[in-house]
């Protein structure tokens, strides 16, 4: 049996979080405004982002939590309004297109890319070069997209 003075000590408890969580979403949202800014800031002809498939990332329960608070949405939106507001082409690629697995260098396909592989070793042409800096090279040569 709970006393009244248990019950306002609970409320209390949980309007605190709730400020704490609602003071983080805040702090997130400015900074995606802040980055997507910068972004369009730099006046570039074009930028091109990747469709995710975020159900089947959400589906790992390791990762959910992590993916849920980046608001990829959120930062897709803003960006799709910031590139619309200053007459920039929003690329998006494809999300079967494979831009950590091709060879940024030589076009050679890796079937076998783990998620723990961090840096990217071509088969075929023996370039090494950072995963994501691979990705983003070959997103940026990537010929099907859509426009946002």
């Amino acid at each position: 049996m709970t006393t009244a003075t248990e019950s306002t000590n609970c409320d209390k408890q949980r309007t605190k979080v709730q400020k704490i969580f609602h003071k983080l979403e805040c702090i997130r949202k400015d900074y995606i405004k802040k980055i997507v800014s910068s972004l369009v800031k730099t006046k570039p002809a074009s930028i091109t982002i990747e469709d995710l498939n975020i159900q089947g990332m959400m589906k790992n329960r390791h990762l959910s939590k992590a993916i849920a608070q980046q608001n990829f949405y959120y930062f897709r939106s803003k960006l799709t309004e910031k590139c619309l507001q200053f007459g920039i082409e929003l690329r998006i690629a494809n999300r079967v297109y494979p831009s950590s697995k091709i060879c940024s260098e030589c076009g050679a396909k890796k079937k076998d890319l783990n998620l723990s592989d961090r840096v990217y070793i071509c088969p075929a042409c023996g370039l090494k070069i950072d995963r994501d800096l691979n990705a983003a090279i070959n997103l940026k040569h990537c010929a099907h997209y859509k426009v946002a």
